[in-house]
């Protein structure tokens, strides 16, 4: 069975099972089916070769640094947490679960996700603020 692919639609049709396809379909090898559309590389995403048959190409600037501030802000929120029990620990006059050290490098740390799109060398995923260590260690 014969697979095509078209590229304005951005859909893969079967001979045989779709009656219609669109008039710009091509048809398309088994091998770049499952390389381009069934099971992309992460980072990547889908263009087109001048014939109109897809291929992956590495996300235009504008889409990274909103994945990356996507990133940032889920990683925000799940540290926020953190910082929310140590302020309620600390206005109730109870122990704190963190160090008064830890704290403040967790407060750094937040702070350096928020003033991370201003750097330089954003939106590489390589330059991400690296959280410290022991917040892998806190259970919520």
């Amino acid at each position: 069975m014969k697979r095509f692919y078209s590229q304005s639609t951005q859909t893969t049709y079967l001979e045989g099972l779709h009656k219609a396809m669109p008039s710009d379909a091509k048809e398309i090898s088994e091998d770049r089916y499952l390389e381009v559309l069934a099971n992309p590389a992460p980072g990547k995403v889908r263009g087109h070769d001048a014939s109109g048959l897809p291929i992956l190409i590495d996300p235009p600037p504008e889409s990274l640094a909103m994945l990356e501030r996507a990133w940032r802000d889920g990683e925000i929120l799940r540290v926020q947490w953190i910082r929310d029990r140590h302020r309620d620990e600390r206005e109730l006059n109870r122990p704190t679960t963190v160090t008064t050290e830890q704290f403040a490098a967790l407060l750094d740390y937040m702070q350096d996700l928020r003033d991370w799109p201003e750097q330089s060398a954003f939106p590489l995923e390589t330059s991400r603020p690296v959280p410290p260590d022991w917040i892998a260690s806190q259970t919520q």
